[in-house]
């Protein structure tokens, strides 16, 4: 039997990340167990730093991204050398590529930081309230060393990171870590990033009393969620951000705001009777892509890195085996 008619999936577009699927439907789709979806920031995702009692440097730090503090007015932010701005909607500061707000500032900045302020809760009670994690007390909370895959990782305790650790995964992949305690991370440590993973899927939600504290030129990724305080020592840095429900202590700290990658996705995906697989993809022009392929979403094989100079942009693969699913998937690396 040589025929085999195709079922055409929807595509996903998270950040720059493009995947699709093309079936022979005479054969039997494998099933497989989902992947986390990326926490929604909401408007908290206009600020690298939100806190709710104050932000404060021991100069000089180094921020990209904006800045703000609610319910608390702007004398809670400490360290900076605020200019407040013609306008009193923001203040500017030599150590922030960004603005500056707070909630006595004019309308509509209180309102504005309200909502993110809101959002930055119900992202926090979003990570927190995530079921069926893929693993539970980890290490006892010591992952130093660790290579962590993606997926949901939940603690009762504390975590300890006094080693670099790892996680390992493509640029659409998710980490959420539950964490019952405080975060410890110690001085001149990292955590290392590997195979396209990025600082904007990663979530750090921790409900301990203390929070979190990145030792001195310590350098972190991920988004941090929580109910306490974020202290970073002298010299740490992070790419990511830090959401505080009371205060974030800097000490001539680097905090980045994530990148995003362009936008892309699929078009379509088509397989013919002859095995060929048409992906036609609404991508970026003059952007380096990576084309890769895979039977089980582990492992993945390049089969090109285009520079495409028109969209959208079609490849042709020419797979004639009889998988009961391939999957595609392209990235901007």
């Amino acid at each position: 039997m040589n025929k085999s008619s195709v079922t055409k999936n929807k595509t996903l577009n998270v950040r720059g990340l493009i995947i699709g699927l093309a079936v022979a439907a005479l054969f039997p789709q494998a099933q497989a167990r989902a992947g986390q979806a990326p926490v929604n920031l909401g408007t908290a995702a206009n600020y690298v730093i939100l806190a709710k009692s104050g932000i404060s440097t021991v100069p000089p730090s180094a921020v990209t991204g904006n800045l703000g503090v609610s319910p608390i007015d702007s004398t809670a932010i400490t360290g900076f050398s605020l200019i407040l701005d013609g306008s009193g909607l923001f203040s500017t500061s030599s150590q922030v590529t960004g603005k500056v707000y707070a909630a006595n500032y004019a309308s509509p900045t209180p309102a504005n930081l309200t909502t993110a302020v809101g959002d930055m809760q119900t992202a926090y009670t979003d990570a927190a309230g995530r079921t069926l994690p893929d693993h539970t007390e980890l290490g006892i909370g010591n992952i130093g060393g660790l290579t962590l895959a993606p997926g949901l990782y939940k603690w009762s305790t504390g975590v300890t990171i006094p080693t670099d650790v790892t996680l390992s995964g493509g640029p659409n992949d998710v980490w959420i870590f539950q964490i019952a305690g405080d975060v410890t991370m110690a001085g001149a440590t990292s955590v290392i990033l590997s195979g396209g993973a990025q600082a904007q899927n990663i979530f750090w939600q921790v409900a301990g009393g203390v929070g979190v504290a990145l030792g001195t030129t310590s350098q972190f990724e991920g988004i941090i969620l929580t109910e306490a305080a974020i202290n970073l020592q002298t010299g740490a840095s992070i790419t990511g951000g830090l959401y505080a429900q009371t205060a974030v202590t800097l000490d001539a700290n680097t905090v980045t705001m994530p990148t995003a990658l362009p936008a892309s996705f699929f078009n379509s995906i088509s397989r013919a009777t002859n095995g060929i697989v048409t992906l036609v993809i609404a991508n970026t022009t003059n952007l380096l892509l990576t084309l890769q392929t895979s039977t089980n979403l582990t492992d993945w094989t390049t089969l090109a890195t285009p520079t495409p100079t028109v969209t959208p942009y079609t490849f042709t693969y020419t797979n004639t085996t009889a998988e009961a699913a391939r999957f595609y998937r392209a990235f901007y690396p």
